[in-house]
């Protein structure tokens, strides 16, 4: 457990929890240390996340009206970016097909799609700009030096990086560009070997001192272009041009006697994750095993093609929720003035297009399965995807009790809702809610870590999945949870998550 008087930050990588600590110690505010964090990541914990990512953070607590900033990532216009390049070999507006790419996690396997195809227009660059502008009291220059430094000087790969780089070997050498930075010796880097990345250390440099503008109307969005319009990329100028963060209202919805904060429409996750809530909230605490299950069954079954549809359309959750009830790394703050930052960021597993120059590892979120259930490119250009993704705030009589989110693509709203079930229901505190083995349901298996007691379930006929060990399937929490005066924190042991205290 890790108890903090000023403040705790949650993160997936030592070096990410490290950079927003010290931020709170220099008396940054909450989103102050989350930016620091953020950008840190893109170093420290590359493959999931970065400045090709999207992503989203919601703000709550100490005077703060809840809010929650949308820099998810964009269906691209499917248009050629430019004219292709002189002595390209490929006709102007063809456009490549995904690659497949199989990606084992011991115990179950998944299917991802990479290349140019799969990239959509990014938000990282425009999330930590506005999220900085809006509330940071801290020069995004002084944020960003840290991390451009430490992209310069090389991070050495800790267990979690290390794993996570071998299950994606066959992505990380899809593309010269991305061997050239994973596989520099002909095979993938290791545990204790030092990545460098100066491209990214200086993209990270001219954001603290330039702001968002060359990522998305500047010499960086050119050249992200023409890079993937020679290889069939459907990212346009204009894409980039346009996109900017948006501003949403949270999801707001009671669970026992506290009230979740969420992530909304257009997002998939949040929504998801407030009908299992509500589910569990009509029964007795805490909840059985099979009404987890049960929750988690339900809200699956409710990810239909209107569903998808339906959630860019105004109202929607209202109307959802009425007429049923009656990818990726994550980092939670909590300062000593109470103010809650919970911020969600992903690259999908990235697409293996680097782009010489820019810093950018682009996102691969056209091409993930999770979050193009009922096929690919059926998004209209400029629509944020339906993401999994749903950073949360658990308040307590107007006080923040917990914060959280997770990584883990589809299995993100299971990690979420047992976390919050562990924490509300059966008192637990934030290490042991996020230590707790895991269950997941999707489309008919549940897949279970070791420890569940999965018998009553396996009478019933359910086919069941067992992992041999806690695992990276099952989502990457990290949280920080709020006890009267003290406050604990934990980062999830699947991803190599730590929290630090100030």
């Amino acid at each position: 457990m890790t108890e903090g008087e000023h403040g705790i930050v949650a993160a997936g990588h030592p070096l990410t929890a490290q950079a927003g600590v010290r931020v709170l110690r220099e008396g940054g505010n909450a989103v102050d240390a989350a930016v620091a964090a953020m950008l840190t990541s893109f170093a420290a914990e590359p493959l999931l996340t970065g400045l090709g990512a999207g992503g989203y953070m919601l703000v709550a607590g100490g005077g703060q009206e809840p809010a929650l900033l949308d820099f998810f990532v964009a269906a691209p216009s499917g248009r050629p970016a430019c004219g292709a390049p002189a002595g390209s070999d490929r006709p102007a507006g063809a456009v490549a097909e995904l690659q497949a790419v199989d990606v084992s996690f011991g115990d179950a396997a998944q299917v991802f799609h990479i290349g140019p195809a799969s990239c959509g227009a990014y938000g990282a660059p425009a999330g930590v700009c506005e999220a900085a502008r809006r509330w940071g009291t801290v020069p995004l220059q002084q944020l960003a030096a840290p991390a451009a430094r430490l992209a310069h000087d090389g991070v050495a790969l800790n267990h979690g990086q290390a794993y996570v780089a071998e299950i994606l070997g066959d992505l990380l050498t899809s593309t010269p560009e991305c061997a050239a930075l994973w596989a520099p010796g002909g095979r993938i880097l290791r545990e204790g070997e030092v990545l460098r990345n100066d491209d990214l250390g200086d993209a990270l440099e001219r954001l603290g001192t330039e702001g968002a503008e060359p990522f998305y109307r500047g010499d960086v969005a050119a050249t992200v272009c023409e890079w993937l319009d020679a290889r069939g990329g459907s990212l346009s100028a204009s894409d980039l041009a346009g996109y900017r963060a948006i501003d949403r209202e949270p999801v707001r919805m009671a669970y026992r006697d506290r009230e979740l904060l969420t992530n909304p429409p257009p997002s998939a996750g949040g929504t998801l994750l407030a009908y299992a809530l509500a589910l569990l909230d009509r029964g007795p605490a805490p909840p059985t095993l099979g009404g987890v299950v049960e929750a988690m069954r339900a809200a699956q079954a409710e990810r239909t093609p209107d569903f998808l549809e339906g959630l860019s359309e105004d109202r929607f959750l209202e109307r959802f929720l009425s007429t049923r009830l009656g990818a990726t790394t994550h980092i939670s703050v909590l300062d000593a003035e109470g103010r809650a930052c919970s911020a969600t960021c992903t690259n999908g597993e990235g697409s293996g297009v680097v782009v010489p120059g820019t810093g950018l590892h682009l996102n691969n979120v056209m091409g993930e399965e999770d979050l193009n259930p009922f096929g690919f490119h059926r998004h209209p250009p400029g629509r944020r995807m339906p993401s999994m993704m749903a950073p949360s705030i658990v308040m307590r009589e107007g006080e923040v009790e917990l914060v959280l989110g997770s990584a883990g693509s589809n299995r993100i709203r299971s990690a979420l809702l047992q976390t919050i079930v562990g924490a509300v229901d059966h008192d637990l505190d934030a290490r042991e809610a996020v230590d707790a083995p895991r269950v997941h349901f999707e489309s008919g298996v549940i897949y279970a870590e070791p420890g569940v007691a999965l018998d009553e379930l396996e009478q019933r006929g359910v086919q069941v999945v067992r992992f041999s060990g806690l695992n990276l399937f099952f989502g990457g929490v990290q949280a920080v949870r709020r006890r009267g005066t003290e406050l604990t924190g934990a980062g999830d042991p699947r991803r190599g998550g730590v929290a630090v205290s100030a």
